[in-house]
């Protein structure tokens, strides 16, 4: 068998350096207070919507604040909170640039976690590669007069990355992120789908034999029995036009899916829903002016006041950090000062200690070197006693001689 030149793959994209995984928004969802069971699987539904630029298994505690997510969120690159509450009357939804604002304050009016939107359709569509990316943002119905549509539509744009057109791959767009504003109810809806393209311009019969797998037709006399069998119109064929219809610029994933054939767009909602209502619009996080409220209106005069009792009540907590800083200066030279101070008489109390310490050892010495005149003393004796004895046996000798 002749071996053939291998082909050779050709990388189609580039990895992100790190200076663009910095630029990249990123998120905490996260729970304040006791919310019950319900909301916190709505912030594990909302964490797989921010996917992946958000911490999905970020766990929270009872007795954490938000200074403590503000202190991590610098080191890990965190640009945006929503904070899910409950009250006994409301569910919240604050959603807070870090870190210093602006923030805005929302009302669940209703909400429907995602299994429960799943369970609605005949065939759920559930992929873990459609969370790969992040989902495309699609803000409808926002150009409307006042400051707070404004801040609202710069607030969530930034909540994800940008997206360019020219280098963009169409396998990157897997999901659809939907705000849509209501005039009649001034209600926000917020939807989530993912996207899909089906084969157009041929009935479904005729789909099932383009677009799945062919099972073993064996089990039929004719393909027509295969080709007829449940061949009814369905709402997403009556759907197929103009205006849902596109060409694919690229391959696209999918059975059949070129560049340059014609598609129609399927969306396939995934959830979770929700409906908001703007309460407030805050000009720092979670706290400072207030820039737009739904409910309570002020004059000019009023505002200008509010303004200047925010500016003393922000000038007499500087003031009063700078008297504890200056007290603990104070407190901390006090310590020095008295430990000063008291150093002197321990260290007469060592010299005397340790002067104690040399007569103690000079008299031991001194003990010693008694002790071993002593000895020197005995072993004279000794050797003393063993001349008497020799000389004795010297005598002995001699008389026997005799």
């Amino acid at each position: 068998m002749a071996g053939g030149k291998r082909k050779r793959k050709n990388k189609t994209h580039k990895a992100p350096t790190e200076e663009d995984y910095l630029k990249v928004p990123k998120s905490f969802v996260i729970r304040s207070g006791i919310v019950g069971t319900s909301v916190t699987q709505l912030v594990r539904d909302v964490r797989k919507v921010m996917e992946p630029n958000t911490a999905s298994h970020l766990k929270e505690r009872r007795t954490n604040r938000l200074k403590d997510f503000v202190a991590v969120a610098g080191q890990l690159g965190v640009t945006n909170f929503m904070i899910f509450s409950r009250t006994e009357k409301n569910t919240n939804l604050r959603i807070c640039r870090v870190p210093r604002g602006p923030t805005l304050s929302f009302r669940i009016h209703e909400y429907a976690l995602a299994k429960d939107c799943l369970a609605l359709q005949k065939n759920p569509h559930t992929s873990e590669n459609d969370y790969i990316h992040s989902p495309l943002l699609v803000l409808n119905n926002f150009k409307q007069e006042g400051k707070q549509f404004k801040v609202m539509t710069a607030m969530l744009q930034n909540m994800f990355p940008p997206l360019d057109v020219q280098t963009m791959q169409l396998n990157q767009a897997k999901r659809v992120l939907l705000y849509n504003y209501n005039e009649d109810t001034g209600m926000i809806d917020f939807r989530h789908y993912s996207i899909g393209v089906k084969t157009t311009g041929v009935s479904k019969s005729i789909k099932r034999v383009v677009t799945t797998n062919l099972p073993n037709l064996g089990d039929f006399e004719d393909i027509s029995d295969y080709v007829l069998k449940e061949a009814v119109i369905s709402e997403s064929d009556v759907e197929d036009g103009p205006d849902s219809t596109v060409t694919l610029a690229q391959d696209l994933a999918g059975r059949n899916n070129r560049k340059n054939e014609q598609r129609a767009v399927r969306l396939h909602e995934l959830g979770p829903r929700m409906t908001l209502e703007l309460i407030k619009v805050e000009n720092g996080l979670c706290e400072g002016e207030v820039l737009y409220h739904r409910f309570i209106k002020k004059t000019p005069e009023e505002i200008k006041e509010n303004e200047r009792k925010r500016q003393k009540t922000l000038a007499d907590k500087a003031k009063r950090r700078d008297e504890q800083k200056a007290n603990v200066e104070r407190k901390q030279l006090e310590k020095e000062e008295h430990r000063r101070r008291t150093g002197a008489p321990d260290a007469q109390k060592a010299t005397a200690d340790s002067d104690s310490g040399a007569s103690d050892s000079d008299q031991a010495d001194e003990q010693s070197d008694d002790d071993e005149d002593e000895d020197l003393l005995d072993q004279d004796m000794d050797l003393n006693e063993d001349e008497d004895e020799d000389e004795d046996e010297d005598e002995d000798e001699d008389e026997n001689d005799d």
